[in-house]
């Protein structure tokens, strides 16, 4: 029986190894497509047809000689699969996107891997100088941030559904199933993103930004990427009307799978009602006058122009976008250090933004005032504490607690890490390093100055790390490595055990 659990095994990896690895060469080949539009760009046709072209006939040939097996296996091999195999297609996707910047001249390979990392990741620190950035490596790192919003998994289930699709789509980052049937769960957020799109892109011309940017920046935006198509982001087009737009594809994009099929149902007082959405709205309101108030009096602006940049530069730091209305070299340290917590906040739990997470935030701070309720009123006063998500109220239970509690801390505690690490590796000070990690661990995307062309390997190689554990929410990279060495040489066990024995 164990040699048959072992065989089913390698054959389920093969499978969904294959199907992964054709996912990501199809979808680094889709920037072939501005070629017919921008001629001049058709000489790095090559550094994209090579690596996605292998890519999808290798995993093809995998596919076709390891067809999934029948025979299930138990849960803890369950759970170990799908760590490994969705760490799996995040390094394989990340080596993939960057090879066409490096086949195509335009980076390192240690710069191309630390673009790619930050597109996959939506997180968009960038080392290129997009001013002279070819049309189609634009797209390139657009397209990784719109896809990697989505997630490697999710793109595959949306395709093709198997068995232990559910295992992967969790282990991936995705808490909620919106229809009974994954695959139509992933085939109606698609859709959803799809529209946003069309929307976003029209709205954007509509106000005067050229079409090839208005796909860009719709693509970002919804990703909550921050990938821009201009040095200064979004602040160089100077316009207030795109500016609004931007705000208002970045909540799209930061806001819960979940809720959003609510808005769109047009179910409007339930969406209303989600504790997660009232509490980014909240913090919003409290956050935005505080930066305009801090720009006012410190950097004399104008009180429209303080607004203008608090709401935007506010808006993109708790969403985890990264666009920026302006350099923040000379922005105050209070204003800075707003933008650092909203960046550790981050977005919605079941969305495309990074960060700690709304609804961790909101419970934190719930418990933080049920335990000061008891401490001045009589255990009966106190009622068992709820919360309100897009499915409806929900316990707030000691294993949620406890779940989020674990997260909080190891975040909280790579954020120190890295942010030290950082005052080393790039000779900054203190505040500096805490804004430039806290932008890399939460997928954000603003900067401080720290990251740009030239920045040093070991400083990319930190930001790399945070930004991938950001992502993946700690636990799926931690499990993996731990399972890894068992995984493949205990023979008695794991996979590849009678190979290596």
């Amino acid at each position: 029986m164990a040699e048959k659990i072992r065989a089913a095994c390698i054959r389920r990896d093969g499978s969904v190894y294959g199907t992964l690895m054709m996912l990501i060469g199809l979808l680094t080949l889709v920037p072939l497509c501005i070629c017919p539009f921008y001629p001049q760009d058709s000489r790095y046709f090559s550094a994209f047809l090579a690596p996605g072209g292998l890519s999808a006939l290798a995993g093809l040939l995998l596919w076709w000689l390891a067809p999934p097996a029948k025979l299930a296996i138990s849960r803890q091999e369950n759970a170990v699969f799908s760590s490994l195999t969705v760490l799996f297609a995040w390094f394989y996707g990340i080596l993939i996107g960057a090879l066409p910047f490096v086949l195509g001249g335009q980076l390192s390979l240690l710069d191309a891997l630390f673009e790619a990392v930050s597109g996959w990741t939506t997180t968009g620190l960038s080392v290129m100088d997009v001013s002279v950035t070819p049309h189609i490596y634009l797209f390139h790192r657009s397209f990784m941030q719109f896809c990697g919003g989505l997630g490697f998994v999710m793109m595959m289930v949306m395709l093709v559904q198997k068995k232990q699709s559910m295992e992967l789509f969790s282990a991936e980052g995705h808490p909620d199933k919106l229809m009974p049937n994954l695959r139509k769960t992933a085939q109606v957020i698609f859709k959803m993103y799809l529209i946003f799109l069309i929307v976003g892109t029209i709205a954007y011309v509509a106000v005067g930004m050229p079409l090839f940017d208005s796909i860009n920046h719709t693509m970002c935006a919804l990703s909550t990427g921050g990938f821009s198509t201009r040095l200064g982001s979004i602040g160089e087009y100077n316009s207030f009307a795109i500016e609004l737009v931007t705000v208002i594809l970045m909540l799209i994009g930061t806001t819960n799978f979940a809720v959003l099929l609510l808005g769109a149902h047009r179910r409007w007082k339930q969406f209303f009602r989600v504790s997660e959405v009232r509490f980014m709205f909240l913090l919003l309101a409290i956050f935005t006058p505080m930066l305009t108030f801090d720009l006012m009096s410190e950097m004399h602006m104008g009180a429209f122009e303080s607004l203008r940049r608090a709401l935007l530069d506010g808006v993109s730091a708790l969403s985890t976008t990264g666009y920026s209305s302006m350099a923040y070299g000379k922005w105050p340290a209070f204003s800075l250090a707003i933008l650092i917590l909203m960046m550790l906040i981050g977005g919605g739990i079941g969305s495309t933004a990074g960060g700690l997470k709304l609804t961790r935030a909101y419970l934190l701070l719930r418990m933080a005032g049920i335990h000061i309720r008891k401490r001045l009123s009589s255990p009966r006063r106190v009622c068992a504490p709820s919360y309100y998500k897009a499915q409806g109220p929900a316990p707030i239970d000691n294993a949620l607690l406890a779940d989020t509690t674990g997260f909080a801390c190891c975040y909280f505690f790579l954020f120190v890490v890295g942010s030290l690490l950082l005052t080393l590796a790039a000779h900054c000070s203190l505040t500096e390093a805490m804004f430039e990690f806290s932008s890399a661990l939460g997928t954000v995307g603003l900067s401080i100055g720290l990251t740009a062309p030239g920045t040093s390997g070991a400083v990319l190689l930190i930001e790399m790390a945070g930004m991938l554990l950001g992502r993946l929410e700690i636990f799926p990279i931690v499990a993996g490595i731990y399972a890894l060495p068992r995984f493949v040489f205990r023979k008695n066990k794991w996979l590849f055990g009678r190979m290596c024995g």
